[in-house]
């Protein structure tokens, strides 16, 4: 075997759970080829630099290093594909951003309003 469908490759190397959510994310872009927009269909062989990108995560580049029709546990999947180092380090750089960044809740000092507030509130704007 020296190619096969793209969508099956992701499944199998647990980049998605499920083959139908594989072609829903390559559907809507989110997968590329060569960096070429691709179609579920698309065959692909040893040595293709996929990059997948998901949602508040730096994209993920990967090489293809096997293929394997069964998906198998994670680490015999982490065995068909070789992650690239700059997409290693933009990982690691978003990672460290994520726990540099301030809490979000330390702008809230008093918490919700209580249900009397609300009524004060509605008071104020003539409700």
């Amino acid at each position: 075997m020296d190619r096969m469908r793209l969508d099956k490759w992701l499944w199998a190397a647990r980049f998605f759970k499920t083959r139908s959510l594989a072609v829903h994310e390559i559907g809507a872009g989110r997968v590329l080829v060569g960096g070429q927009p691709a179609k579920p269909a698309r065959e692909i062989a040893v040595g293709d630099l996929i990059e997948v990108r998901r949602a508040g995560s730096p994209p993920v580049q990967v090489a293809v290093r096997a293929l394997s029709l069964v998906r198998g546990p994670a680490p015999q999947a982490a065995l068909l594909y070789e992650e690239t180092p700059d997409s290693v380090a933009a990982r690691e750089r978003a990672a460290e951003m994520r726990r540099l960044a301030p809490e979000p809740a330390r702008d809230f000092e008093e918490g919700r309003p209580t249900k009397r507030d609300r009524r004060q509130m509605d008071r104020w704007r003539g409700r």
